[in-house]
């Protein structure tokens, strides 16, 4: 039995061996695919560029998502803007850095002759004057922002606006919007504001993944 054993598997090798003058060629003309590459990170605007350094000096952290497209503001006051093109949902962004006008304030405050406004409140100011220029009328709802949703953006106050549009084309015939003043004291302000056709569920949801992004860093 050893034997016969030993006679096929010589018989194999040999087979084999005979075999491979024929298949080299063949082989050699087999091309191997590379690994497929990994998709190179989204290059950033001079737009994005220009937000995420303002983002910075007011104390913010910003992250671009992923599902999002960069668009235009069409009010220059706004820092940056960016859309979810099939869900009819936008963002614009105006960033305020308050730490000079913290270091005013401290200097002033005890003046009687050059008193200025705490930068702390700023952002009620800065929501009303927004909610003021874009709404219909003045029948908007405004709330103050829970803390749950304050501590997801690691801030410390803020105030929401509810509003109708009128149909104009600087807001490109959005129905809705939600305006979110939030702040963070001697740091900084977030104005955004949501643009919708359609105030359901999937816009609030929307909404409130801003944090995910977006957010005032822990320390300075």
């Amino acid at each position: 039995m050893g034997v016969l054993c030993f006679f096929r598997q010589f018989k194999q090798i040999l087979f084999i061996a005979l075999l491979l003058p024929f298949a080299a060629p063949v082989l050699s003309q087999v091309k191997i695919k590379p690994p497929a590459k990994k998709p190179s990170a989204q290059t950033a605007s001079s737009q994005l560029r220009d937000f995420t350094r303002q983002a910075a000096l007011a104390g913010i952290q910003f992250s671009f998502p992923k599902e999002v497209k960069e668009t235009i503001s069409q009010d220059t006051l706004f820092n940056y803007a960016m859309e979810l093109p099939e869900h009819e949902f936008e963002i614009w962004f105006l960033l305020k850095s308050q730490k000079k006008d913290w270091q005013s304030y401290l200097i002033t405050k005890n003046d009687p002759a050059k008193q200025t406004p705490n930068p702390d409140t700023a952002y009620i100011a800065l929501g009303l004057a927004q909610t003021r220029s874009l709404a219909a009328d003045t029948g908007w709802v405004s709330r103050e922002i829970s803390q749950d949703v304050l501590t997801r953006f690691n801030a410390n106050a803020g105030k929401s606006y509810l509003l109708s549009l009128p149909d104009r084309p600087e807001t490109k015939g959005y129905k809705y919007a939600l305006l979110l003043a939030i702040s963070k004291e001697h740091t900084g302000t977030i104005i955004a504001v949501c643009f919708t056709n359609d105030k359901n569920s999937e816009f609030f949801k929307n909404v409130n993944g801003i944090s995910r992004y977006l957010r005032f860093v822990e320390k300075l």
